[in-house]
């Protein structure tokens, strides 16, 4: 009789740790989400006070040192980031339907994206696949670096296959 629930063990065993691993993966979905969101809402709130303010590096280093004291251990909110969260939400915010996308991929993704593309076509290219695909950083740069969108583009043509 043991050997019988040791049988019906190892599958059980299979089940209850690909339901940890899928729990695990929808967890660090939404963390890279709100991540995403919370630095679209650093970028903005920055970018206003640059334009209305007219703060430089300076205050930035500032904000950068206060958040890191009051958030220790918590990475991501070095001077040099909080430029980048600048630059994300000026790139984005006049374009409808490129924020939801970058808030579907990761951080590092979308860094690598704007930084290595500047044609909105681009851009919106390397969002979707990345999103579609699940591209990782070395995935996506990958891509970019072998052309892919230009590779994508000369191969699409009104021939039947």
């Amino acid at each position: 009789m043991e050997d019988k629930k040791l049988i019906s063990y190892p599958p059980f065993l299979e089940e209850i740790l690909s339901k940890i691993q899928q729990a695990r993966y929808e967890m660090l979905k939404t963390v890279s989400k709100q991540t995403v969101a919370l630095y679209w809402e650093i970028g903005k709130a920055v970018s206003q006070k640059v334009l209305q303010e007219e703060w430089g590096k300076s205050i930035v280093g500032r904000l950068s040192k206060d958040l890191q004291t009051e958030f220790p251990g918590i990475r991501g909110f070095s001077a040099s980031n909080i430029w980048r969260m600048k630059t994300f939400y000026e790139a984005y915010e006049n374009y409808e339907k490129l924020p939801p996308l970058v808030a579907e991929i990761g951080w590092v993704q979308n860094c690598i994206i704007l930084e290595k593309c500047k044609d909105k076509r681009k851009i919106e290219y390397y969002l979707r696949k990345t999103k579609e695909m699940g591209w990782s950083k070395a995935d996506l740069v990958d891509k970019i670096n072998k052309n892919h969108f230009e590779n994508q583009a000369l191969a699409q043509n009104n021939f039947a296959v």
